[in-house]
Order: structure tokens, then sequence, then C-alpha cells
């Protein structure tokens, strides 16, 4: 019975085609923008994955998110080292400062100040040259797509060159030597990200009474974190989040603060009820078309529940054919995007979801068909 409800099913290619193109572009659409929107968010919090995930963070009480520089005294510093169960602390400057190109223009970004002793928080992943080259003389470390673009040199006969190893930047009317390239996460702003030392960072931005931006804390092995996270705040006035709480406060500053979750959670709602509509519809037509064929075998014998079955068979095989061809959508889609500027997340829980909201589309759209088969007479059927 099984075999013959799949038969009534691919023999009308019309609708067993437009039920499969409804549900693979519900699948496609649901999978796509949530992963959109998670590789976005992760942008927003790269900077803390690529620093590394120090015990705590300390900073300003009214700092809102990663990229929300409010400085402090360098004297901070020597406060919360003499906090109890803090191992050492060392200082960090995150800020904005402009690189003046060959061609005269300017090009806004991100300056990272390292400890100039242990460089803590420096890039891990090096494609040229060493994190120890910081202590050169007037020297930066730049992130490869920076110089590979947004900080490229032009030649004679304006082809684009990408800032290497050697080259020296003009950072504020100062000078400075590349001595290493970085690869990096994305940024959410796509700014050049150049990492040098924390006395050399203070040389380089204009003077300003206040310049430590974060303090990045080491624990004793015995100390617990939200205990000396508290002791920070008591003695320092500062606030201070491991490295979860700080990706958390970000990513939460800018669901509240832009209209990305809206955008994207209105695209992906339209797309499930737009597709739910469509192959429900479809679907339905499809069992009332082929009621004569459900009475046939009603009248031969078959019960309500072999029926049933088969109807639900039916929308199964369509929503799992379906699905597979929307998640496969994604999949080739994220292959060709890799690499590129396009931010891209897929977690596993996305295809789940997906999966598990198609399914639900799929058993109500045959629940109202069965209900329609349950109900036949097959007497209608052989009436002239």
């Amino acid at each position: 019975m099984l075999a013959i409800a799949l038969k009534m099913l691919t023999g009308n290619r019309g609708k067993y085609f437009a039920i499969v193109v409804a549900l693979g572009f519900t699948s496609f659409v649901m999978t796509q923008q949530p992963a959109t929107f998670f590789g976005i968010m992760a942008r927003t919090f790269s900077f803390l994955t690529d620093t590394g995930r120090v015990d705590l963070w300390v900073m300003d009480a009214k700092v809102q998110y990663v990229d929300d520089a409010k400085p402090m005294q360098d004297t901070k510093l020597y406060a919360v080292r003499g906090v109890e169960g803090v191992e050492w602390a060392v200082p960090m400057y995150k800020g904005s400062i402009r690189a003046r190109l060959d061609d005269g223009t300017f090009q806004n970004c991100v300056l990272v100040g390292l400890d100039d002793v242990s460089l803590i928080g420096g890039p891990a992943d090096m494609v040229e040259g060493h994190l120890a080259d910081l202590r050169r003389s007037d020297s930066i470390i730049v992130d490869i797509d920076g110089a590979s673009t947004r900080l490229a040199r032009k030649s004679a006969d304006g082809a684009a060159r990408p800032l290497g190893i050697g080259d020296v930047v003009e950072l504020n009317d100062h000078r400075a030597t590349v001595v290493g390239l970085s690869r990096l996460s994305a940024t959410f702003q796509s700014q050049p990200v150049i990492h040098t030392t924390y006395a050399r960072a203070k040389a380089f931005v204009p003077a300003e009474r206040k310049l430590l931006t974060f303090i990045l804390v080491k624990l004793r092995p015995d100390a617990d974190p939200a205990v000396v996270a508290e002791r920070i705040r008591a003695a320092t006035g500062l606030a201070a989040y491991d490295w979860n709480e700080f990706r958390y406060k970000t990513v939460l500053y800018f669901i509240r603060n832009t209209g990305i979750l809206i955008n994207f959670g209105l695209s992906i709602t339209l797309a499930f009820l737009i597709g739910a509509a469509i192959a429900g519809q479809t679907f339905y037509a499809f069992t009332l078309e082929n009621l004569r064929h459900f009475g046939v075998l009603k009248a031969l014998g078959a019960g309500n529940g072999t029926l049933a079955k088969m109807v639900l068979v039916q929308a199964l095989v369509a929503g799992a054919t379906g699905y597979g061809l929307g998640v496969g959508g994604v999949a080739v889609f994220s292959h060709f995007v890799v690499g590129s500027n396009f931010r891209f997340l897929l977690l596993w829980q996305i295809p789940l979801i997906t999966g598990l909201m198609i399914l639900l589309v799929c058993v109500l759209t045959a629940l109202l068909s069965i209900r329609k088969v349950i109900k036949l007479e097959p007497a209608v059927v052989f009436k002239a």
C-alpha cells in the first residue's frame, strides 16, 4: 500500500514538483538566514575570539560592548593587581587610528596595544613574521585581510600590491614598520586591525590623560572567577566579566540597539508562512484530486488507518525531499561564500530546527488531508 501511495505522489509530477519546491525554498531560507544572522553576530565579538580566553576582562563600568572604548587611568592596573585572587594583570589599548596611504587618502584602522613585556592578547595565527617581532623599534603587525585590501599599496601602473613585511605605514603622522601579518576573524566594521605594544600605541594616538581600555586578568588556580570579579568591582569600581559574559553582553547590545534580529526574524517568518501555505495548499489539492483512488482502495477493504498512513507517508516523503534540497542548497551556498566577506555560521542546531518545522508542516497538512479521506464514502466513487 505504501508503494501505491508513492506512485500516486510521483504520478502527478506537477503538484509533486510544486510541493517539493515550496518546502525546499522554505528549508533554504530558514537555514540560510539564521546562519547569516549568527555569522554577523559572531563578528561583533570577533576581537574577543582572537584575543583568547583570559580569565577576566576588566573595563570601565559604563562599557556596553567590546568596541565601546571608555579609557581608564593607568593607575587602575595596579589597583586590579592588588585584588586577592589575581595572579597577574596586563594592560591593553583598543581604539581607532588613521593610516595614511600612498595616494594621500586616509584609512581608519583598529589599533590594539599589547603589554610590552608579555604581549598577551596578541594574534595567535601569524601568516608571516612572529609576535615577538613587535619588540623591534616602531614595529606593527597588520591583519592579512586589511593588508591585502584597504591598506594595499598602489603601484605606478595603478595595480594594488598587498602590504608586506618591511613596508612603512604612516599612523597619525608617526612612522611604523610592518614586521608581521596575522590572520584574524572578520570584524563587524571590517576595518584593518593593527597590533603593536601598549607603550607604542600610546605614542601613536593623540595624547590623553586616559588611554587604558582593558585590563586582562589571570586568576590564581584556586580562585573563583565570580568571587574575584566581585572583589574587583568593590575595590576599583570597574566592571569585570569572563569571556562568555563579555561576549553575551556584546551580542545583547547589538540585538537591543539594532534592527538585525527583527529583519532576519521577519524574513524567516515570512519564508516559513509562504512556503508552508503553498506546500499545504498544493498537497491538500493533490489529496482532493486523488480522492477517487482512495475511495476505490476503501471499497476494496483498505481501512482508515491504512489510508491515513498512505497520506502521511506521501507528506513525509515530499517534506524530506524538499528539506534535503533546501539544506543541500545551503551547503552549496556556504561552499561558495567561504573565504569571502560574507559572514556565514551554520550551527548544527539550525538544520535540526528547520527539519522540525518542515516536519510540523507536513504533519499538519497530512492531518487536514486525512480528515477528507476518512470521511470519504466509497459509494460516491462509483456514482455515475
